[in-house]
């Protein structure tokens, strides 16, 4: 299915050069919307469906909310990704209790149709992967603080032991503690559920980035 991108500079989805932007047409159905300043592109977009880029934020900050008949033919979206990684082949796909569902099936189909792997939610803050994930990845960096185990035995544990492919703490520190930090903040002053309260050592390495 075709489709046409808005770019408003800065995707974490879909960096520059990525094989999504360069099959995307000129003008399509669906317009796919990136970058840091969705919002107010979407004021002027007009389009059978429209896919909006997020960050943790709802989908609700930018369409609006209303008695719990929030809904239209606008969807969010986000492919994962663990901070500075390159992006994963998830892609977390917001919806609304009233989104049309033909907007759901094109939104799907140009997703989809790309070679990227879909997961629907319904629109809270940080969607699936990092309500799941972060939490966990809080927990193992307390636990080192509290001295259960050393990094490298914690990691191994749970690479032998629960077949994980790569251990948390070596994960965290691939991919970035302050990125980590950036999330977790967001997803604690949204929920105020103290397992998304960001870790020590996440702290501490966004101090020192801002140094």
């Amino acid at each position: 299915m075709d489709y046409a991108i808005i770019d408003t500079g800065g995707s974490r989805s879909f960096p520059a050069g990525d094989a999504f932007l360069q099959k995307s047409s000129k003008s399509a159905d669906v317009v796919v919307v990136i970058g840091r300043n969705v919002g107010t592109a979407l004021k002027s977009v007009k389009a059978k469906t429209i896919l909006l880029e997020l960050g943790t934020e709802c989908l609700g900050v930018h369409t609006g909310e209303s008695r719990g008949n929030e809904g239209s033919n606008v969807l969010g979206f986000a492919r994962f990704r663990l901070g500075e990684a390159p992006p994963s082949n998830l892609v977390e796909l917001v919806k609304q209790p009233k989104t049309d569902p033909a907007a759901l099936a094109a939104a799907r189909a140009v997703l989809e149709g790309a070679g990227l792997g879909v997961a629907a939610c319904n629109d809270f803050p940080g969607r699936i992967v990092d309500r799941l994930l972060r939490p966990y990845l809080n927990a193992a960096l307390r636990r080192l603080d509290e001295g259960l185990a050393t990094a490298d035995d914690m990691d191994t544990t749970l690479r032998l032991g629960l077949g994980y492919p790569e251990g948390p703490i070596a994960l965290l520190e691939r991919t970035g503690l302050a990125a980590h930090f950036d999330v977790t903040q967001a997803l604690y002053e949204a929920l105020g559920d103290a397992a998304y309260a960001p870790a020590r050592r996440a702290r501490v390495a966004h101090m020192r980035k801002e140094k």
